[in-house]
């Protein structure tokens, strides 16, 4: 029997990285999942987005453990396609029991550079994209009278901050704030609500060329990298000294386990909760 048997969760960002891994992992449990991602570069945020082409790949290694999954490109800056990818997967497989607001950016410039524009698509997609998400799914969720378990996907960076990622930092700390208000809320429904809390993971988040003009800067002289490892190496010795256990980074996996944790029954009376899974970053 797996932990999240018979049970619906829908994903945001699930088109790669932790959303990826997050839909695999719990579709591994027995849960279907319904997955929406951008699919598409955003005006103002740097970094690169997924592709309709990992979107689909998604869809294929969910498939490949044996889950049913509905995919969709929808945008958390735009309600109604979330509403409609959230209708869409309640038609074919039922109202959500789990929701993983997942998708999240971060524009890698520090604040005297940053526009307005940037900060504004940071906050967007971050702090109010996880309010539409939750939004989207919240009636079906409720008229269902299930209760369920809603994830939010703030970063150690709430407790600690950081250079080049203020627009990131503070998206995430008003994550903290609204999963609290909302477990107050929600209760009632024995609907919990609850946010993990990642130091680096290994992902496009970080393995991408805007990021690594920011590691070269800093750690390699302003040269660039010849590759994706050295890249991985540089930030390896980078971070690491930040981190109560001497490793630079996670992997999405690591993360994905906390997720089905929160979702599944073994967490039926834990809410209001920030999950740190993050080698001690913000203890330190």
């Amino acid at each position: 029997m797996g932990r999240l048997n018979g049970k619906v969760a829908f994903v945001t960002g699930a088109a790669r990285g932790q959303g990826r891994s997050h839909a695999i992992r719990m579709a591994e449990e027995g849960a279907s999942i319904i997955a929406v991602d951008v699919c598409h570069d955003l005006e103002g945020i740097p970094m690169p987005l997924a592709t309709p082409e990992d979107l689909a790949e998604t869809v294929r290694a969910v498939e490949a453990v044996g889950g049913r999954i509905v995919a969709r490109e929808a945008d958390v800056t735009d309600f109604e396609q979330l509403c409609a990818a959230v209708d869409e997967g309640v038609a074919e497989l039922g109202a959500p029991d789990i929701v993983v607001a997942n998708a999240g950016v971060n524009a890698y410039v520090l604040f005297p550079e940053m526009t307005e524009q940037t900060w504004r698509g940071t906050i967007d997609v971050n702090l109010t994209g996880v309010f539409r998400t939750v939004k989207a799914a919240l009636p079906s969720m409720i008229a269902a009278g299930k209760g369920g378990s809603i994830i939010l996907t703030s970063s150690g960076f709430a407790f600690r901050g950081g250079g080049f990622a203020t627009g990131y930092a503070t998206s995430k700390g008003g994550v903290v704030g609204l999963m609290r208000s909302l477990a107050l809320e929600l209760g009632p429904h024995w609907i919990r609500v609850n946010c993990i809390m990642p130091s680096t993971v290994l992902t496009r988040m970080v393995l991408n060329d805007t990021f690594a003009k920011v590691v070269s800067g800093a750690m390699n002289d302003g040269r660039p990298f010849a590759s994706e490892q050295e890249l991985a190496e540089t930030m390896e010795r980078m971070i690491a000294p930040r981190h109560i256990i001497p490793q630079g980074s996670l992997e999405a996996r690591d993360i994905s386990a906390g997720v089905v944790f929160l979702a599944s029954d073994e967490a039926r009376y834990i809410t209001s909760e920030s999950l740190r899974i993050d080698l001690g970053f913000a203890g330190k």
